[in-house]
């Protein structure tokens, strides 16, 4: 739904608000498909000034509250990103200027600070978000001001939209490689642990129809809220049902209550592995590396892959954070959304939502995580599926590679077992 604004530099309009507080709520996908070929005569007016020496962009993560552990670090990658295309000439010879706001890890608050970046900070994209609820909560807001966002997390899939841009993984870029990986080993059943929230929810939705189809039993299936801390029934739950693995979509600093709460029982990767998609290296050494060693995570990139962009971009991060902040998966793709956009600008001559849209088909970028293309149709990205296992040292380590990127399927719409479920 894309809804008109007459207001470019007043407050949210109530219709917005109302929208993006019904798809918190309902966790329901508000955007369409992309359609390339769409009227989007009915974009808001901007208010972006691209008149003097720079243009201003935005990043929204959240700071405070239970996603900090997580957020922190994109907003850390981000701001690396750009001060490397500044002191490279900018973009079109602009400087930018960073407008950055805290998300609170509250999807209203997302929604509310997205609004004031387009309308009152009259920035030219944004960049950020992390769950689902917080990307679901901003949509309707990015649609009805004609602005972009580009959102750097692995997600649920089953939607799309003409302006978001989802440079993290789709479900058959991570979590179909992950369940196809474990079929691989032998796994029969799975118990699904995951925070309550549409991501892991709708992941599972997945997760039960790829398991029907492959033989697979789900012997449970539990969630606790976000920020949830105590794990002892849950854990106790996945004890006794014996999974020959366990599926988790927890977020935030839930995951180390739960793996300090899976070590405290005697459970380890050895008697029941643990396959994790949205724990990184960032996320380990809050958990502890005692309470995670050896177990699974589906991502696309690590710190550890080998490759001269890999090498360059992990020294610059360390060069600016410290030789001690290891450089992760959801870093990673927001530090490359920032060039991606570049070069979206730059190849349409313009700041223009519209322009930069359309020139956004096929452009490609030599990220740390291997070469990455842009799907014009989905505003997904093609990425390689990696499974890794965390060491002793605290980075992962890749234990299997899909070799060549995989192209964005948000709709499932190549697997048969998927019918029905967009």
């Amino acid at each position: 739904m894309r809804l008109r604004s007459t207001s470019p530099h007043g407050a949210m309009r109530l219709s917005t608000v109302s929208l993006a507080v019904l798809c918190v709520v309902g966790l329901s996908a508000c955007g369409a498909r992309v359609d390339g070929g769409s009227d989007t005569s009915a974009s808001a007016e901007s208010c972006v000034d691209t008149s003097g020496d720079t243009v201003k962009i935005g990043f929204l993560n959240s700071l405070s509250g239970t996603m900090a552990i997580s957020e922190q670090t994109v907003h850390d990658s981000l701001q690396l990103a750009a001060k490397e295309i500044n002191a490279d000439g900018g973009v079109l010879g602009k400087e930018l200027e960073i407008v950055s706001e805290d998300g609170q890890s509250e999807p209203t608050v997302f929604a509310e600070k997205a609004s004031k970046l387009i309308t009152s900070d009259c920035v030219a994209a944004v960049f950020g978000g992390w769950t689902s609820a917080s990307r679901k909560a901003m949509l309707p807001v990015f649609e009805s001001q004609d602005s972009l966002l580009f959102y750097p997390v692995q997600y649920e899939g089953l939607e799309s939209s003409p302006n978001i841009f989802y440079t993290g993984a789709t479900t058959n870029q991570q979590i179909v490689p992950a369940l196809d990986y474990l079929v691989e080993q032998g796994a029969k059943s799975l118990f699904l642990v995951g925070s309550d929230y549409v991501f892991p929810r709708t992941a599972n939705k997945i997760i039960n129809a790829y398991a029907e189809a492959h033989g697979i039993e789900i012997v449970g299936e539990e969630y606790a809220p976000l920020g949830h801390t105590d794990f002892s029934t849950i854990v106790n739950k996945v004890r006794s049902a014996d999974a020959d693995a366990v599926f988790n979509t927890l977020n935030g600093d839930s995951n180390v209550a739960f793996f300090k709460e899976y070590n405290n029982a005697g459970m380890s990767a050895d008697d029941m592995p643990v396959v994790s998609v949205s724990i990184a290296e960032e996320e380990v050494g809050g958990i502890g590396v005692e309470n995670i060693e050896g177990q699974l995570t589906a991502w696309n990139y690590y710190q550890t892959v080998d490759s001269p962009e890999n090498t360059a971009f992990v020294e610059a991060f360390k060069a600016e954070y410290g030789e001690d902040r290891p450089t992760s998966d959801p870093m990673e793709a927001a530090y490359t959304s920032l060039y991606l956009w570049k070069a979206m600008v730059e190849k349409a001559d313009s700041f223009a939502v519209d322009d930069v849209v359309a020139a956004a088909d096929g452009i490609t970028y030599d990220a740390p995580e291997g070469k990455v293309v842009v799907n014009g149709e989905n505003h997904h990205i093609a990425k390689t599926a990696l499974i890794g296992k965390i060491g002793a040292d605290g980075l992962i380590h890749t234990e299997w590679s899909s070799e060549e990127p995989i192209e964005p399927d948000p709709y499932l719409e190549g697997y048969d077992w998927a019918d029905g479920l967009s």
